[in-house]
């Protein structure tokens, strides 16, 4: 099972104050894949809670052009990939590993993970997935980070957690020739 994450308006938007830098970079790369999984692909959306709790009430603070309902343009997915996204698993936190997901990878399942950002929603969903028992392989070049830095920071740490987690190219996962 492929997860793209959170591939979405908001992060694509270079005029948002989310906007990933790499976000063309990181679409070419699901574009990529995509082919090789089929109707074994699910799409990620972050979106803000109706009323944030606890710490989350704090972080909406700092970003409160973000309380906006489910259907607000920002939350949508870029136009190529809500044209194809059959399986669309929404969540109110970084981490995408729900109920939802975890049920479309299965129990002895792999979970592909590419989209945005490495460093947040990528990271938490890779962990959270790892830790179900769930193999995860992450596709570097099918992600972007809020900056390189933090990109290469987060495969780093990701990769760290060999052989639950194993980072790796889209022409390595597709056993094709790079370039």
């Amino acid at each position: 099972m492929l997860a793209v994450v959170d591939m979405q308006r908001v992060f694509a938007d270079p005029g948002s104050p989310w906007a990933t830098p790499r976000f063309d970079e990181a679409a070419a790369g699901v574009r990529r894949l995509l082919p090789a999984f089929g109707d074994r692909v699910a799409f990620t959306r972050f979106l803000a809670p109706p009323e944030p709790e606890g710490a989350w009430r704090a972080y909406y603070a700092r970003w409160p052009f973000a309380r906006q309902p489910p259907e607000a343009p920002l939350w949508r997915l870029t136009d190529e990939f809500a044209a194809v996204a059959r399986h669309v698993v929404d969540a109110p936190t970084f981490g995408k590993w729900t109920p939802q997901l975890a049920a479309l990878v299965g129990q002895d399942g792999r979970l592909v993970l590419a989209g945005v950002s490495t460093d947040c929603c990528v990271l938490s969903t890779a962990l959270a997935a790892a830790d179900a028992g769930v193999e995860v392989v992450v596709v570097a070049d099918a992600c972007a980070g809020v900056d390189d830095d933090a990109h290469a920071k987060a495969l780093h740490v990701l990769d760290l957690y060999r052989p639950l987690i194993r980072v790796t190219t889209v022409a390595d996962l597709l056993g094709a020739p790079s370039g």
